[in-house]
């Protein structure tokens, strides 16, 4: 897997401050995508098992509130089987934190049904507190929504949905 970019102080992409990953490769090649760079999946720079340990330090500190993957798409299948070691490490070293996940696929259709029975896609899940879902639409575009960029684009508790067997929403007064 490549990646385009590690922010170590991220504020835009899930609350409190977070550390990034903008990982390479995307397909859904979304209109007015705001990293068409990123669609390439040998973009950027390999992640090995330095970037790895570089993700996990920039964890490290008591103010960071968790990890936020995106990109490009973190959960195409090429990418999900290069996140799993960093999850599984995230979650060992640092459960207190949580971890949100942007991707164009849409939660029922794909995630839990196209690709229901990955076990990649099953672990990849059992890691993420929030998805947002959804190709982003230009013809949406909405620059007052929180942490996504067009009206058809949802913000979702993996967990309490999976539990619950129906799509639960997040909502600013969970923060």
């Amino acid at each position: 897997m490549y990646y385009a970019d590690i922010k170590q102080y991220d504020v835009a992409n899930g609350p409190g401050v977070r550390v990034s990953l903008f990982v390479s490769g995307c397909r859904h090649r979304c209109k007015d995508c705001f990293n068409p760079e990123t669609w390439d999946f040998h973009y950027g720079k390999e992640f090995t098992r330095e970037t790895e340990e570089t993700v996990l330090s920039y964890l490290a500190p008591s103010y960071v509130r968790g990890l936020t993957l995106l990109g490009g798409d973190p959960l195409e299948p090429e990418n999900r089987k290069a996140l799993l070691p960093l999850m599984r490490r995230v979650r060992t070293e640092y459960p207190e934190k949580d971890v949100w996940c942007f991707t164009g696929y849409d939660f029922e259709r794909d995630i839990l049904g196209a690709w229901g029975g990955d076990a990649d896609m099953k672990e990849l899940l059992s890691y993420l507190h929030v998805l947002v879902d959804g190709e982003f639409v230009a013809a949406l575009k909405n620059v007052s929504l929180r942490f996504k960029g067009s009206e058809n684009q949802r913000t979702i508790l993996v967990p309490e949905s999976l539990a619950a067997g129906r799509t639960v929403l997040w909502n600013e007064n969970q923060e």
